[in-house]
C-alpha cells in the first residue's frame, strides 16, 4: 500500500477552534490573513463591558462601603463574641454583645451630643470675642511688630470674623440647608444599614468562612482556612485596639482640659476620640486642631495643651500602642507607615483604616505561604 506523497512546504490547515481573526489558506495561497473587522469588533465589546464593570461599581460605591464597614465591625466584635461563646451559645453571645455596644452607643449619643451641640453654638457666638482678646494679645503684637507690614493679622482675624459671623456663610460652607438635611439623613440611614448588616455579619460569619473554604480544593483547604483565621483574628484584634487607643486618648484629654478649664473640653475632647481612630495622622491632627482653638482664648491655655500632646503622642508611640498592637497586629513601623499613606490616598479615612490590616495579612501570607515553599527542600529521587 503506498503512502499519499506530502509536500515538504505544504502548511498544516487551522481547525475551527484556531485563533479569533487568524486564518491560513492551503500551501499555494498568500500565508496568514487578518480579520481587522473580527479584532476590532471582538474588541470593542471588550471595551465596552469594561466600561459597563466599571460604571456599576461606580454606582455601588456608597453600598461598597457600607459592606466594607459593616464587615470590618463585625470582625472587631467577634472576638468578644468568641470569648462569651464559651460561656453561652453563639447566638446569646452575639445578641449581648449587640445590647452593650448599642447601649454603649446611645448613651454616648445621649450624653455627648447636647453638649456638643451647646458647646459649638456657643463657639460661634463667642468666636468674635475670642478674636478680639487674641489680637490684644502679647505675643500676637510682638509677631505683628516682627511682620510689619507685610501680614496684617487684625485684618486676617476682622474678615474670619465677618464670614463666621455671616450665617449664609456657615450655610453655603454646608452646602445649602436642603444638602445639609440630605446629608444628615443619609448619614442616619447609613449609620442603620451598617448596623444591621454588621448583626447579619455576626450570626452568619463562620457559614460564610466556610462557603468561602470549599472554593479551595480539598487538599489545600486546612492550610488556606488556618492562614484565614489568622488574618481575620488579626483584623478583629486591630479594632479593638486601635477603638482602645482612642478611648484612652478622650478620656485623657477630658480629663485635662477639664482640669485646666479650656474651653468646650466635651467638643475637643471628642475631637481627640474620632482623631485617634484615624492611624497614624489621626492623633497628631487632632492634637493640632485642640491646641489652635485653645490659642484663640488663652496662649498659656495653648502652651499647657501642646505640651501635653507632645508628651502623650510620645507615650503613645513607644509605650500604649506598642503594648496593645502587638497582640493585635506586628507590623514594622516603616510599613506602618506606607500602608497607612497609600490607603489614605487610595481610600481616604476608611482606606487607611483598612491599611494596616491589610498589611498585616500580606505579612501573615508571606511568613505561612511564600517562606516556607521558597525554604522547601527538594527531595532527590533515586
Amino acid at each position: 500500500m503506498k503512502k499519499k506523497a506530502t509536500r515538504p512546504d505544504a502548511e498544516p490547515r487551522l481547525s475551527s477552534g484556531g485563533d479569533v481573526g487568524l486564518h491560513r489558506e492551503p500551501a499555494g495561497g498568500s500565508g496568514v490573513h487578518v480579520n481587522a473587522f473580527r479584532i476590532g469588533l471582538v474588541g470593542t465589546l471588550g471595551v465596552l463591558i469594561a466600561l459597563l464593570l466599571g460604571g456599576i461599581v461606580s454606582q455601588l460605591s456608597t453600598v461598597l462601603v457600607y459592606i466594607g464597614i459593616a464587615l470590618f465591625l463585625a470582625l472587631g466584635l467577634d472576638p468578644l463574641v468568641s470569648w462569651l461563646e464559651k460561656r453561652m451559645p453563639r447566638p446569646a453571645a452575639i445578641a449581648a454583645v449587640v445590647l452593650v455596644v448599642l447601649a454603649a452607643l446611645a448613651g454616648l449619643l445621649l450624653a455627648v451630643i447636647p453638649v456638643l451641640v451647646e458647646q459649638s453654638s456657643n463657639l460661634i457666638r463667642d468666636f468674635p470675642g475670642f478674636a478680639s482678646d487674641f489680637q490684644k494679645n502679647d505675643i500676637v503684637l510682638q509677631i505683628q511688630k516682627l511682620l510689619g507690614d507685610s501680614v496684617d493679622i487684625k485684618q486676617v482675624i476682622k474678615g474670619a470674623t465677618d464670614f463666621l459671623g455671616d450665617p449664609k456663610n456657615l450655610v453655603a460652607i454646608g452646602g445649602g440647608l436642603a444638602q445639609v438635611g440630605a446629608g444628615v439623613a443619609s448619614g442616619i440611614t447609613g449609620l442603620i444599614i451598617v448596623l444591621i448588616l454588621t448583626l447579619y455579619f455576626m450570626a452568619s460569619l463562620r457559614s460564610m468562612k466556610q462557603t468561602v473554604y470549599r472554593f479551595v480544593p480539598a487538599y489545600q483547604r486546612a492550610g488556606f482556612a488556618k492562614i484565614s483565621e489568622d488574618i481575620t483574628g488579626a483584623v478583629g484584634r486591630y479594632v479593638v485596639g486601635q477603638v482602645s487607643l482612642a478611648l484612652i486618648n478622650g478620656v485623657l484629654s477630658l480629663i485635662l482640659l477639664s482640669i485646666i478649664q479650656a474651653p468646650m473640653p466635651f467638643l475637643l475632647a471628642f475631637f481627640a476620640f474620632i482623631g485617634s481612630l484615624i492611624p497614624l495622622v489621626g492623633t497628631l491632627s487632632a492634637s493640632i486642631l485642640n491646641t489652635l482653638i485653645c490659642l484663640l482664648v488663652d496662649p498659656s491655655l495653648a502652651l499647657i495643651t501642646g505640651i501635653y500632646y507632645l508628651i502623650y503622642l510620645q507615650v503613645e508611640a513607644y509605650i500604649i500602642s506598642p503594648r496593645i498592637m502587638s497582640r493585635a497586629v506586628a507590623v514594622p513601623g516603616a510599613m506602618v507607615v506606607i500602608a497607612a499613606v497609600a490607603g489614605g490616598t487610595i481610600g481616604g479615612v476608611l482606606g487607611a483604616l483598612a491599611a494596616i490590616p491589610v498589611a498585616a495579612s500580606v505579612i501573615i501570607i508571606v511568613q505561612k505561604v511564600v517562606w516556607p515553599r521558597q525554604d522547601r527542600k527538594v527531595v532527590a529521587v533515586s
